[in-house]
């Protein structure tokens, strides 16, 4: 076996790697054997080192630009200013104009980083929708903020007052951070400047299961084939007659409305479990789809503006007490379905509910929930340990 270097003492510090007297090798400082005894020979009491520390590793090339970067434009990252993004990426945009959403990583240009509503923009949405009593709608629409977030926001801020109510402390100081880190939406003085610059796009479509598949539908050259011909293509449903798609093509508002405000008569297709409503136009089916009219009407009389504005709040409240009264026949459809029971001697309240027993309740495997079958329908995970009971999403 080769001799081992048997030291008292092995260290890297650099007392040890600077020796003072140069003319000393360092094969003296490995211990030599002698073939007749197995005893190593010390060549002196000094302290010895580790002969393989002695030179310095050199720094490679990427190592030391990074610290040139480091200590030249990277400095200005150091410290976080108030206020703004610390992006790498804002280095190089300071230098030239930069228009639309910031994007934190430099070598992916795709992913931008999306903003977050301020405390301010939250606090007014929350006091338009609850003191002012203005309806989801309105609110989305003068403050470019999507329903589902603007319903989002109330049941938020309304748990936070409970919070405070009850005496339960708050993570303000990381809600304080975060808005300092990431990019916000502030309120504007002006509620145009809200409308023009929106938080996030209001009147996305979001994409319906019928139209993934790929069809190849043909038709003749003189026939007029649009967004209603397509969603029955799509739905396996027959086409309009001539006089429907004449009435529709002459007044579109009127046809779109009629949509919106009465859902339930839409034309349905399939049989039993399959049965389902004919996938309606785009114009019907987006979030807000008294803008499409109110543009129309806007581009028809564009010298108009309070015409023009008065039938848009026209329409909107249209909209509104159509939506309020829907709510309102299905609460009393649902209250006349239910039988409400108090004893005088008990503080609970039974509630009795006809249902209808048969194929389409029940379910092919008899465990639907729409009434009992051959397991009294799916079970109930009220008061089941470990289930989320809070929702997960709000319906506005």
């Amino acid at each position: 076996m080769p001799p081992r270097v048997q030291t008292q003492i092995v260290t890297n510090s650099l007392p040890c790697l600077s020796s003072p007297s140069p003319s000393t090798s360092t094969i003296s400082k490995i211990p030599i054997h002698s073939s007749s005894s197995s005893q190593s020979i010390q060549p002196s009491s000094r302290q010895i080192c580790r002969p393989f520390s002695s030179s310095v590793a050199s720094q490679t090339r990427l190592r030391t630009e990074m610290f040139g970067w480091l200590s030249g434009p990277g400095a200005a990252l150091k410290n976080h200013v108030p206020g703004s993004t610390n992006y790498v990426t804002g280095i190089k945009e300071s230098r030239i104009d930069h228009y639309g959403p910031p994007r934190p990583f430099p070598l992916n240009p795709h992913f931008a980083s999306q903003p977050i509503l301020s405390e301010e923009l939250r606090n007014e949405i929350y006091d338009r929708v609850v003191n002012k009593k203005k309806s989801v709608r309105a609110v989305s629409v003068d403050l470019g903020v999507d329903m589902r977030r603007v319903g989002a926001v109330v049941r938020l801020v309304e748990l936070e007052k409970r919070q405070k109510q009850q005496g339960k402390p708050l993570a303000l100081p990381y809600s304080r951070a975060v808005h300092e880190m990431v990019p916000t939406t502030p309120l504007y003085n002006d509620s145009r400047i809200n409308s023009s610059r929106p938080h996030e796009p209001i009147n996305d479509l979001p994409v319906h299961r019928l139209t993934d598949p790929q069809i190849f539908y043909p038709v003749s050259e003189s026939r007029q084939f649009n967004r209603v011909d397509a969603g029955r293509v799509f739905s396996a449903a027959p086409a309009l007659e001539h006089k429907q798609v004449v009435k529709n093509a002459a007044d579109p508002e009127e046809a779109i409305s009629s949509i919106t405000q009465n859902p339930s008569r839409i034309e349905k297709v399939g049989k039993g479990e399959n049965e389902e409503q004919v996938l309606q136009p785009a114009d019907a089916r987006i979030p807000h789809p008294h803008l499409v009219a109110h543009e129309r009407y806007q581009e028809s009389k564009p010298d108009e503006r309070r015409e023009v504005f008065k039938a848009y709040i026209e329409r909107l409240n249209k909209e509104e007490a159509a939506e309020k009264e829907r709510k309102r026949i299905a609460k009393e459809r649902k209250e006349q379905q239910l039988t409400k029971v108090q004893p005088e001697t008990s503080r609970f309240e039974f509630r009795f509910k006809d249902v209808v027993v048969s194929k389409e309740t029940t379910g092919p495997d008899g465990r639907g929930a729409q009434a009992p079958g051959r397991r009294y329908g799916v079970p109930s995970y009220e008061r089941k340990k470990g289930q989320v009971k809070i929702p997960t999403r709000v319906e506005v």
